[in-house]
């Protein structure tokens, strides 16, 4: 089986040749934060003051470990997606691009997925030393207080995923 290359960030084009099942390998920048940081960043939203801008992005769902000597980041493994799929509906429907981690999604985001056209990755649990290693760059940048948990840019190179849920709404769960 064949490797799909793809830059961020992804374009509807894109999104729409990929097919569950597809392995991927992702090389440029994401934003990375799960449940605290979606949390806060929708609440900014009810509030009418939006902390920040998602449209185009994609999100890992992680909480990076401490760096050791020579590392951009400590172990940064996926967390579990479900967490976050109360927001994921309306971040999809207003223009985030794409969402990675692991596990399975709601119905009420598949359809999502499937009405904006866009794509679930799922990162291997437990390879949290692996995708490390293709973290080249990260900054926070948004909501520093919340620790592990805080907004951050990550460049990636060679980034492995596969395709968990594609475009269309077909589902590998």
């Amino acid at each position: 089986m064949s490797v799909i290359k793809l830059s961020l960030p992804l374009t509807k084009e894109a999104m729409k040749d990929l097919n569950v099942g597809d392995m991927v390998r992702l090389d440029g920048d994401m934003l990375v934060f799960r449940d605290a940081g979606h949390k806060r960043l929708y609440q900014s939203i009810l509030d009418g003051k939006q902390a920040f801008d998602f449209v185009g992005e994609t999100i890992y769902f992680m909480g990076p470990c401490p760096a050791r000597n020579g590392e951009v980041l400590g172990s940064a493994g996926p967390t579990t997606s479900c967490r976050m799929d109360k927001y994921t509906p309306y971040m999809l429907d207003h223009g985030l691009a794409a969402q990675i981690g692991k596990g399975k999604r709601d119905d009420a985001s598949i359809e999502a997925f499937k009405r904006n056209g866009c794509v679930y990755f799922a990162a291997i649990g437990g390879a949290g030393a692996i995708y490390s290693k293709c973290i080249q760059k990260a900054e926070v940048l948004y909501f520093n207080d919340l620790g592990t948990e805080a907004v951050r840019r990550i460049t990636v190179k060679d980034f492995p995923v596969v395709v968990a849920i594609d475009s269309k709404g077909n589902s590998i769960y």
